[in-house]
C-alpha cells in the first residue's frame, strides 16, 4: 500500500511539474551551456522518509504520512550563474548540528567559491555536480540532473544534514526591469 501511495505521488509531481515547465531542449541546451539559469522547486522527497512519516502522521487528514512533500506555488530555488550558485531551499530530515538563529534553517546560502562539473549524458541530458567551498557552517555537494526538456532533479548532500532530493524544472533567469529598457 505504501508502494502505491509512493507511486502515485511521484506520477503526480511528475504531472504537475510538465505544466509549470518552461523551457523547450534549445533553451535547455542555451542555459545550460551558458551557466545561467534557475532551478525552480516542486517537491522534495527527504531521504529519512520513516522520520518524516512519523511527523506527518501527527497531522489531521495524513493517514498515509508523506514521502514527497509538495512546493508548488513556493518560491523555493537554486540559481546558477559563471560566479555564483545562490540556494533558498527548504530542509526536511535529520539535521545533526541546528542553527543557533531558527531563520538560518533550510539550505540557504551564496557561494562565489565553488566547483562545477558538467557532463552531457544519454538523450541529451546533463549531470551537474556542485561542491562549495566557502561557506562558514558547512558545504553542500550538490547533484543536478537535468532532461533535454528542462525537467531536473536535485540531490543536496551535507555533512550536517541527511540528504535531500528536489524535483523541478530549470527556467531562464527573469531580466531586471533594468536590464530590458
Amino acid at each position: 500500500m505504501k508502494n502505491i501511495k509512493f507511486i502515485l505521488s511521484i506520477l503526480f509531481t511528475l504531472t504537475i511539474s510538465q505544466a509549470f515547465s518552461q523551457t523547450d531542449k534549445a533553451t535547455t541546451i542555451k542555459i545550460v551551456a551558458d551557466k545561467n539559469y534557475v532551478f525552480t522547486a516542486n517537491s522534495a522527497m527527504p531521504l529519512a522518509s520513516n522520520d518524516i512519516n512519523r511527523i506527518m502522521m501527527r497531522f489531521p487528514g495524513m493517514n498515509g504520512g508523506g514521502g514527497t512533500i509538495n512546493l508548488t506555488g513556493s518560491q523555493y530555488d537554486l540559481i546558477v550563474t559563471k560566479d555564483s550558485i545562490v540556494a533558498y531551499l527548504p530542509y526536511y530530515g535529520r539535521a545533526f548540528n541546528a542553527p543557533y538563529n531558527p531563520n538560518d534553517g533550510g539550505i540557504k546560502f551564496t557561494s562565489k567559491n565553488f566547483t562545477y562539473k558538467e557532463e552531457k549524458v544519454k538523450k541529451g541530458g546533463y549531470t551537474i555536480s556542485i561542491n562549495t567551498n566557502d561557506l562558514k557552517t558547512e558545504n553542500y555537494q550538490m547533484f543536478l540532473r537535468i532532461s533535454q526538456n528542462g525537467y531536473a532533479s536535485l540531490m543536496v548532500n551535507s555533512v550536517n544534514k541527511q540528504s535531500i532530493n528536489f524535483n523541478g524544472f530549470l527556467e531562464e533567469p527573469k531580466k531586471k526591469k533594468s536590464e530590458s529598457l
